[in-house]
């Protein structure tokens, strides 16, 4: 009976952006979006920047996640409304930001956070609102909502204060899919015709192919 329920949860969104970039060569977060090519002008636009506004519309705030590239990538953050947290130490890996990531909305009174990754092209706006209304209208034993296309989970994906908690409890060298398999009955996967959720540029020939298909 509580299937139809409404949450009206309030949604905090998370950026994820402390990588080191190694096997790219470059930061990222700073890469021009859409990349450059032959038949449009340069973009003034980064992958950070397309992040932060992807966001905006469905979130109360949106927080980037930085490290060591803090003062590179604060005046995209500030310039964009967004606000910038520090991972003192992101060689513990991804979750240890993640975490830093999620205590930051539950400290600001939300209970929900949509989390992407910087390393990716944005989602569709109607993705994003896709996923934010799933999740509120989801049964009360759902803790996240993730994006699958063709088969494949991506980002960004929602996650609840159970799932949020969980996360916290556990160690900063984690895995957090990991820990969303152990959780599988609380996860609730939406198919969307957004083929950028499954993307993963981590290598100069990973951005060149993604010029061709944008």
């Amino acid at each position: 009976m509580f299937r139809n329920m409404v949450r009206w949860p309030s949604f905090g969104g998370v950026i994820l952006a402390a990588g080191e970039s190694s096997r790219m060569g470059t930061d990222k977060a700073l890469l021009p979006w859409p990349p450059q090519a032959a038949d449009r002008p340069p973009s003034s636009d980064t992958f950070l920047t397309a992040a932060i506004r992807s966001l905006e519309f469905s979130t109360d705030f949106v927080i980037v996640v930085a490290g060591a590239n803090e003062a590179a990538l604060s005046p995209l953050v500030y310039a964009n409304a967004a606000s910038l947290v520090v991972n003192p130490d992101p060689s513990q890996g991804q979750f240890s930001s993640l975490q830093i990531g999620i205590n930051e909305v539950l400290s600001r009174g939300r209970d929900a956070a949509i989390i992407t990754l910087v390393d990716r092209p944005p989602a569709r706006r109607t993705t994003i609102e896709k996923l934010r209304s799933t999740f509120a209208h989801a049964a009360l034993g759902i803790w996240s909502v993730v994006p699958e296309y063709a088969g494949q989970h991506g980002h960004p994906y929602v996650v609840g204060r159970e799932l949020m908690t969980v996360f916290l409890e556990a160690p900063a060298t984690a895995n957090a899919r990991d820990i969303e398999h152990a959780h599988q009955q609380h996860i609730q996967y939406v198919p969307v015709d957004d083929p950028f959720v499954a993307v993963n540029v981590n290598t100069p020939q990973d951005y060149a192919d993604l010029a061709a298909k944008v």
